[in-house]
């Protein structure tokens, strides 16, 4: 049996220190900390030249490594301690446990205050991510609402009022304005003035009918900017039924015609049309009523088909369209051109120069070093 003032306090300061360790670390079973455990401990002995712990040492992670379980491994070796020593026995009545104990609360604290610093410095650096995170997206929300345009979505009530108050400007404007009263004129007097002043590429057009298309001797149709209706009178001496009837479009043609007699109509549209949206229906046997869905939704047409005669567009008198009516885009596009029509009849910047003297302003106060004072902008 092995003595014991030759191994107790090199053997017992060996496993209380590296066993505070072991359990800290929670080893797994591939050994994978236990490999970096190793290398801790022979780097210890290297540094410390302490050759004569070497062997204890490495007999210790030997055992640590085959008993890879915390109880296994304090099992195996106080049972070597009973076995193989005088552990026991050699020092007294309860000398061996307070040996233990005394080492065991020293390496217990070493071990639980370098745990609870290398949490500290996990925390710390956590918390300054978090910050940093913060404060990241603090700017980008700065730096968004500073580019946002500031212009403020009207709704129908409001866009309402908003005309109104502009008509009203303008009647007030006209009212302070001297009025010049015409001189009368005939009828033809007014009829040639008229003439003179037409666009030369006007001339010769057909003036649109009140639904804004045109009445021609085979057939009617009328448009709005989105769609195309057009009556077809069938002339016949029998009862029309539709499988009497041949309709037949493609995205830029139309063909329309009682069978076995010449087409009524049959050539090529204005624009394209979207086929899916167009239907045609047979009324009181009599008249065929075509539905054109147009593509572009912002063009009046000038002509049925490229053989009709042309309408004048620019006497279409459109039926007032309320904002709701149009698609997202347009109406932004609509509500701009209001506030900035209303912003000129109060003598105050547009939306876009308000934009630009924000811009300028913005540079000034980054360079306060500068003289703006004798600066004139447009």
């Amino acid at each position: 049996m092995l003595g014991y003032g030759a191994i107790l306090f090199v053997l017992v300061d060996a496993i209380v220190n590296n066993f505070a360790v072991l359990c800290l670390c929670h080893i797994d079973v591939g050994g994978r900390l236990l490999t970096q455990y190793q290398q801790n401990i022979f780097s210890d002995i290297r540094e410390t030249g302490e050759s004569h712990v070497a062997h204890w040492l490495r007999t210790l992670l030997e055992v640590a490594v085959w008993k890879y379980e915390r109880h296994e491994l304090l099992d195996t070796i106080f049972s070597f301690l009973a076995r193989k020593t005088d552990f026991y026995t050699g020092g007294g009545e309860g000398a061996g446990e307070k040996l233990v104990m005394a080492k065991f609360k020293k390496y217990q604290k070493q071990a639980l205050d370098l745990h609870a610093k290398k949490k500290e410095e996990r925390e710390e650096i956590e918390k300054k991510r978090k910050d940093r995170l913060v404060q990241k997206k603090k700017e980008e929300e700065v730096l968004v609402s500073k580019e946002e345009a500031t212009i403020t979505e009207l709704t129908d009530d409001e866009a309402l009022q908003l005309q109104n108050e502009i008509e009203k400007d303008k009647a007030e404007s006209s009212d302070d304005t001297p009025s010049v009263v015409p001189s009368e004129k005939t009828e033809g007097e007014a009829k040639v003035d008229s003439d003179e002043e037409e666009d030369p590429k006007e001339k010769g057009k057909l003036k649109p009918n009140s639904g804004n298309g045109c009445d021609l001797p085979n057939y009617r149709w009328t448009q709005t900017l989105s769609e195309i209706e057009l009556r077809v009178p069938i002339k016949v001496s029998f009862t029309i039924r539709p499988r009497d009837l041949i309709v037949d479009f493609h995205k830029k043609h139309l063909t329309c015609r009682v069978k076995g007699q010449p087409p009524i109509i049959d050539g090529e549209l204005h624009s394209e049309i979207k086929l899916e949206e167009t239907t045609w229906v047979l009324e009181d046997g009599k008249t065929v009523f075509i539905t054109l869905e147009k593509v572009n939704k912002m063009e009046w047409w000038s002509r049925l088909v490229q053989t009709d005669p042309e309408i004048s567009t620019r006497k279409i008198n459109p039926e007032p369209s309320k904002l709701s009516d149009l698609d997202g885009e347009t109406r932004g596009l609509v509500e701009k051109m209001m506030y900035d029509q209303r912003q000129r009849e109060l003598g105050l910047p547009t939306s876009d120069e308000q934009k630009k003297q924000d811009i300028i302003k913005k540079f000034m106060e980054q360079h306060p070093e500068m003289d703006f004072s004798k600066c004139k902008f447009n």
